[in-house]
């Protein structure tokens, strides 16, 4: 064991995440997490991280309910703890987790989002006359993949057949079918897209990425427009899923698509469809 500071730890920590190519948002996510918990740990007076025991983590997780933080919002916080002590143990850091012997909080997640057909049809006339967003509502309903996959999206990932999404926070490469629809909106996008030396493929009016935050504000001004309630940008990929398990395709398939790491992930939406089919096919279906 190497006995190193709790702040110190942290800082090795984010060094790790960046040598591994996470994305900024999760080394930011992660940063916040583990700034709070060292927070809490300084109030105790621990000084070196080998110092830090169970009991203070969760003293650590119940103070966080007490000032009103969700129990899926600790337990997003014991995950954040568990991923830096796993990089602390791997680096001998440590030579015990204590992190292992806390418990999550339990809690009920809510049934993903699923638009109706008549949503995603009111959806996609309130953004017809804006080209761009209209291809981004179409690759995400079409394809299924992730809004920082549709952000980080080159001008050469986009054939006449199929989509390379890059690798995305720990999600490897994979090519996605593209139908007529996804197509034939992201052909007239690129006829309508500002002249640009940057090779994303969705930019600004002045040529920048359309980043993440400005993708989510603007598909959820256009959800307004539609008058569509309680809706957000990652319903259009949970929509996807459900839209392809009700019709049949296989989900091994399905899962390879959505770049799910687990086949679970994506068999935990057949709970929330009716009548599903036995999915056996592999062709992507128009939504």
């Amino acid at each position: 064991m190497n006995p190193i500071k709790i702040r110190e730890a942290k800082a090795k920590f984010e060094g790790f995440l960046r040598s591994k190519n996470k994305a900024s948002a999760t080394i930011l996510a992660y940063g916040k997490d583990i700034d709070q918990l060292i927070s809490f740990l300084e109030e105790l007076k621990r000084e070196h991280i080998h110092e830090v025991t169970s009991d203070d983590i969760a003293a650590f997780l119940a103070s966080m309910e007490s000032r009103g933080y969700t129990p899926k919002s600790v337990s997003r916080k014991l995950n954040s703890t568990r991923t830096f002590y796993r990089f602390l143990k791997v680096s001998e850091y440590i030579t015990d987790d204590p992190s292992l012997l806390v418990k999550h909080p339990k809690y009920e997640l809510n049934p993903p989002r699923i638009l109706s057909p008549l949503e995603y049809r009111a959806l996609r006339d309130a953004a017809s006359g804006d080209p761009r967003i209209y291809a981004i509502v179409e690759v995400l309903l079409q394809t299924g993949i992730r809004i920082g996959e549709l952000a980080n999206i080159r001008v050469e990932d986009v054939s006449d057949s199929v989509l390379t999404v890059r690798p995305y926070e720990g999600h490897p490469q994979r090519t996605v079918p593209l139908n007529k629809r996804a197509k034939d909106a992201l052909k007239r996008y690129l006829s309508a897209r500002p002249q640009s030396a940057n090779d994303h493929f969705f930019v600004t009016k002045t040529g920048r990425p359309f980043l993440v935050r400005n993708i989510r504000d603007a598909i959820e001004r256009y959800f307004k427009r539609a008058g569509i309630e309680s809706a957000k940008i990652n319903d259009l990929r949970h929509t996807f899923v459900a839209h392809h398990l009700k019709h049949g395709i296989s989900m091994v398939f399905l899962s390879k698509v959505l770049g799910h790491k687990r086949l679970s992930s994506t068999e935990r939406y057949l709970q929330y469809i009716k009548d599903s089919k036995k999915g056996e096919s592999t062709n992507l279906l128009e939504l």
